[in-house]
């Protein structure tokens, strides 16, 4: 489980707060945007895939325990992003909850959060993405359409993102009547995750929509038409 903590980003979108990629092997099988599958990973293309793939061939990173001690030594109160790109600590369908608590503990005092592909219904999964969110560590569930999202938000155990159409730049609703509010960093300049922080909460109302971006964002929108017509 190699993981890499860039302590200051330097990524307009996310803001100067640190972040953690961790290797492509902790990305989960059902994640339609795993290159195993359909594609259309953002973090696939760019830069930021040639810092993955460092991490996923053992050429940069920590281990996982020394991870969690770089995270437990960040000052009290501190904003963080766990996974620009990967996935939670799981062997492809299942978590693993003693990593995973590793990291909740680590946490305790600093204000990280993160997005999660892992399917809430195996295992044990939901007990631990629930445990996270009650102890102070956000994990959104990541939805792949709004139909989806409203399925996601009917487990009640943690917040919601959703993919949208790389068009969507209004506000909308998902078929059950939630908000959708549009990621403001994607469609607004001078606002990133460091200054929104709506991602990080666990107590919000509304779902945040992400647009399909990145040079995959074809083949992303295609998941999404596809889960829409399913």
């Amino acid at each position: 489980m190699r993981v890499h903590l860039t302590s200051k980003s330097a990524n307009a979108k996310t803001g100067p707060i640190p972040v953690s990629t961790t290797t492509a092997q902790s990305c989960p099988t059902v994640c339609p945007f795993n290159n195993s599958n359909a594609g259309g990973c953002y973090a696939a293309s760019g830069p930021l895939a040639l810092h993955w793939r460092a991490i996923t061939d053992n050429k940069r990173g920590t281990e996982w325990p020394e991870f969690c001690d770089s995270i437990a030594a960040l000052p009290a109160g501190q904003l963080w992003r766990h996974n620009q790109a990967g996935d939670l600590p799981g062997n492809g369908q299942t978590i693993d909850g003693a990593l995973l608590g590793d990291l909740v503990r680590a946490n305790m005092g600093k204000r990280g959060f993160t997005y999660t592909h892992y399917d809430a219904l195996q295992g044990d999964n939901a007990q631990y993405i629930r445990g996270c969110n009650d102890h102070g560590f956000t994990v959104n569930l990541s939805a792949n359409n709004a139909t989806h999202a409203d399925q996601l938000a009917a487990l009640n155990i943690a917040p919601i993102v959703v993919v949208l159409p790389a068009d969507q730049t209004e506000n909308t609703a998902t078929p059950d009547g939630r908000k959708i509010v549009v990621c403001p960093a994607a469609i607004r300049d001078g606002i990133s995750c460091a200054t929104c922080q709506l991602c990080a909460r666990v107590d919000r109302s509304v779902i945040i929509g992400f647009p399909a971006h990145g040079t995959g964002k074809k083949r992303a929108e295609s998941v999404v038409n596809f889960y829409k017509a399913a």
